[in-house]
């Protein structure tokens, strides 16, 4: 039996029955079963895969139940042969929900060149949650999960293109160790008009790589001096790679990041540079730096204020605190 097979075989079934009168705790169950995933087989009985991560919650569920004065089982159910477990699994076709995203993704694309920064950062967030709630949702991803996804990267990518001309592509391959004695009062350059990534990797490299540093900020990528470490730009010798921003291929280059605090702060620039799990302390960055830009006159000074944010952030990551 293969993995698919296996995980349409085994199923949980909850099955609830509230007073006549508990009508406000029925919707309230019946809420939360449908944000769970769950397939109704009729009223008060519920089916969810054994193997989602939220199957646990189920549990919770029956007991919320009793206490509202009504009865709960909870019960695992095996399917007795592929017929069976076919007609289960359809249950849980995503199809015409993944449809009625893109349609609304479709939409916001229209839009995208009239909006400013702001609101650019919170349509890709809304987006971004739906999406995510979606594919938590899908239980047996099939071809409309991978057209959702591929219309996802390029959605989030335009905005990219608008918020950061010229952010860089991920690119493929490993991330080589490097000796940091060898990078010691180097040149560094990156694009200017400063954003999360650049302006993180900037601080990285002073406090921790390169105190002795120089940074250039580059009109394009192309005014990159020969002898300048690029980094956050196509063809840079520190950019994205697979699944990693600029800012954490700097931590693994230079062996970073088993360091708690960077991990942390890395996670947050992950976050508000290509998206992902939600950091709390990202939008509050965001609207620092953003303010900031707006404030001040270069990109040295940028870089020197907003220095004094991620000093403080590392502070509070790494769990330094005075008592």
């Amino acid at each position: 039996m293969d993995t698919t097979t296996a995980a349409a075989s085994s199923w949980l079934l909850l099955i609830v029955s509230l007073p006549t009168g508990s009508a406000t705790a029925r919707m309230r169950i019946w809420r939360s079963v449908k944000a769970l995933g769950c397939a109704a087989l009729r009223d008060g009985a519920y089916l969810l895969p054994a193997h989602a991560e939220q199957a646990g919650q189920l549990a919770d569920l029956a007991a919320e139940t009793t206490d509202e004065g009504g009865q709960a089982w909870l019960l695992r159910v095996q399917t007795r042969g592929d017929e069976e477990s076919s007609a289960f699994q359809a249950l849980f076709e995503r199809s015409a929900e993944y449809d009625g995203w893109l349609a609304e993704l479709s939409e916001a694309r229209q839009t995208l060149a009239s909006l400013s920064a702001a609101e650019l950062n919170r349509l890709l967030r809304r987006h971004e949650r739906s999406y995510l709630a979606l594919r938590r949702i899908d239980f047996f991803p099939a071809a409309a999960s991978l057209r959702a996804q591929a219309r996802w990267r390029d959605f989030s990518n335009a905005i990219a293109a608008i918020l950061s001309p010229g952010e860089p592509r991920a690119a493929s391959g490993s991330i080589p160790r490097r000796d940091p004695t060898h990078y010691q009062g180097r040149l560094w350059a990156t694009r200017r008009h400063l954003w999360v990534d650049r302006v993180a990797c900037a601080w990285l490299i002073q406090r921790f790589i390169d105190p002795a540093a120089q940074f250039l900020w580059l009109q394009t990528p192309e005014d990159c001096p020969a002898e300048a470490l690029g980094f956050d730009f196509d063809g840079a010798t520190f950019t994205h790679v697979a699944d990693r921003v600029s800012f954490e291929v700097l931590l693994a280059s230079f062996g970073l990041d088993e360091n708690h605090g960077l991990a942390r702060l890395g996670a947050l620039v992950h976050a508000l540079d290509v998206g992902g799990t939600a950091v709390p302390e990202a939008s509050g960055f965001e609207a620092m730096l953003a303010g900031a830009r707006k404030r001040l006159p270069d990109d040295d000074a940028l870089l020197a204020e907003t220095g004094n944010v991620l000093d403080s952030l590392y502070a509070h990551f790494s769990g330094g605190r005075k008592t």
